[in-house]
Formats: C-alpha cells, structure tokens, sequence
C-alpha cells in the first residue's frame, strides 16, 4: 500500500516546543503527530459509535413506548461505581 502525507500544520512555536519536550525517548515529532491524528479518529468514531447506538434507542423507546426513568439508571450506574469501588485495593499511606 502506497503511503500519503497529512498536510503540515503551523503552530506557535512555543507550542511545539512544549510537544519537542514531552516526546518519549526515541520518538520523533511525526511519530507523536501520527499517533495524536490515529487517537482523535479512533476517538471520533467511538463518539459517532456511540451517538448512533443512542438514537437507535430512543428511537426503539419511542416506537415500543418503553422508557427507563432516569432515577432507575442513575441507581444502576450508582451501584455499579459502589461495586468498583469496593473492588479496588486501598491505597496504603
């Protein structure tokens, strides 16, 4: 497969100079940018992923006439932080 470029981008330059300073060791500027471009699109899609599965649920909700209240939802959501919680190992001080 033949490779293409994405166009360059002008920044400031302290800007640049912050980024230059937190590469890891042995990463290079464009490697640092392909990855930030490979983590914004794979973010996007999630996001797109996610707003597509939402409206296809209202839209069952609406035709079914079958609604969770809210209270219900937070209470799930509530238990299952709780059950997190309780999982994780304490901190030692």
């Amino acid at each position: 497969m033949k490779t293409t470029t994405i166009p360059s981008v002008r920044v400031e330059p302290e800007l640049r100079a912050e980024v230059e300073s937190l590469l890891g060791e042995g990463e290079t500027l464009s490697e640092f940018v392909e990855a930030s471009v490979r983590a914004s699109v794979q973010r996007r899609r999630v996001q797109a992923e996610f707003i597509a599965r939402g409206l296809r649920s209202l839209d069952d909700a609406r035709r079914t006439g079958e609604y969770v209240d809210a209270n219900v939802v937070i209470g799930e959501l509530q238990r299952k932080l709780e059950e997190a919680r309780a999982r994780k190992p304490t901190a030692r001080k």
